[in-house]
């Protein structure tokens, strides 16, 4: 008797590589971009106090009301607009799974997050992939040239970008909007250590998505909420393709209550803009290690030699950062999450001696 072939996966699967960042057992971890703060205690006994009144038994709202609302008096947006989901990743899948598929196309400009054409590639959607000008921005013209040709259903424009830290202006969003009869989706999933949202530039009638995440700046990467701001005709689309009940009342609650405590997240997120100027002052006096300007919450370096030589002495030193110098137009780039006061000193010392070291 011989044994039946494996089921093999839909075409256009077979050879996707799944989207991995290593983890590694080190003490200084700085290289997934989450918060180097646990979030208030206040707010995890106000959390776990509304968890004991819950009727487990009972299904989540299914519209996640209560959150919703709240997240848009926060923002000031109506809360047609907002919806949520489990992190901004399952937010950018909806969206695929909505306005993607075969026969449609998205664009993207690299280097970006590579979960947009990953997602993409996923739900059945060619990807078409423009460059970004030597400074990492969207030069609007070329972006008008490519999605001339490309006629995507939706373009990703990811401000802060991932990795680079590249803030887009009002500008470029209009150029794009105006380049396109698709959907304009940015990604702010580090918008709040910006100077600038497009948040202020969706409109109800428009085709202008921006998406962000509690998992940053709340401190709640461990819960998996995200959100977009989106005209109410997209967010009724969304709501139709979502699974039902696909967000769990802990994390509805968490988002609700964490609004509570803006004060401690706003005082954080001005601790982390110093610690990021700091950073970005003290890896321009390293020798051979050029930063570039960063809007988010980390900061991308490009380092002259073997950066991966480098990444691998920091790991021996105890120190994690992202090591992007295989990809293309980031050769020599390391990513660092800006951490505590503390982690970031240890990076310092510890990028120091990696650099002599590799240089020797």
């Amino acid at each position: 008797m011989t044994r039946d072939a494996p089921v093999q996966p839909r075409e256009g699967l077979r050879e996707l590589a799944g989207y991995h960042s290593p983890q590694l057992d080190v003490a200084v971890r700085l290289n997934t971009n989450e918060s180097p703060y646990p979030p208030p205690p206040a707010f995890v006994d106000a959390w776990l106090a509304a968890l004991r009144a819950v009727p487990l038994n009972r299904y989540p709202d299914r519209d996640a009301h209560a959150l919703r609302s709240a997240l848009a008096d926060h923002l000031g947006q109506p809360v047609e607009r907002v919806f949520c989901a489990n992190g901004s990743n399952e937010v950018l899948q909806t969206l695929l799974l909505t306005y993607g598929g075969s026969g449609r196309r998205v664009v993207t400009f690299e280097p970006t997050y590579a979960l947009h054409s990953h997602i993409a590639r996923i739900t059945g959607t060619e990807v078409v992939a423009a460059a970004r000008r030597a400074d990492f921005g969207i030069n609007p013209e070329a972006a008008a040239g490519v999605m001339s040709m490309a006629r995507p259903v939706v373009v990703f424009a990811c401000s802060p970008n991932n990795p680079t830290g590249t803030v887009e202006p009002a500008a470029t969003i209009e150029a794009l909007l105006a380049a396109t009869d698709g959907l304009v989706v940015v990604d702010e999933a580090y918008g709040e250590f910006a100077d600038r949202s497009a948040m202020e530039q969706v409109t109800d009638d428009g085709r202008l998505v921006v998406v962000r995440t509690y998992s940053k700046v709340w401190s709640m990467a461990a819960l998996r909420l995200g959100f977009c701001i989106a005209p109410p005709w997209l967010v009724a689309e969304l709501e139709k393709v979502v699974l039902p009940y696909h967000l769990a009342v802990p994390t509805q609650l968490a988002g609700t209550l964490a609004l509570e405590f803006k004060s401690e997240m706003d005082a954080r997120i001005e601790l982390l803009v110093r610690e990021r100027a700091r950073l970005v002052e003290a890896l321009a006096t390293v020798d051979s290690v050029t930063p570039f300007p960063s809007g988010a919450n980390f900061v991308l370096v490009r380092v002259a030699g073997d950066a991966h030589a480098v990444w691998e002495r920091l790991v021996a030193k105890g120190v994690l950062v992202r090591d992007f110098s295989a990809w293309p137009r980031l050769e020599g780039c390391l990513r660092v999450t800006v951490g505590t006061t503390e982690e970031n000193d240890a990076f310092l010392a510890a990028l120091r001696g990696a650099v002599e070291e590799v240089a020797a």
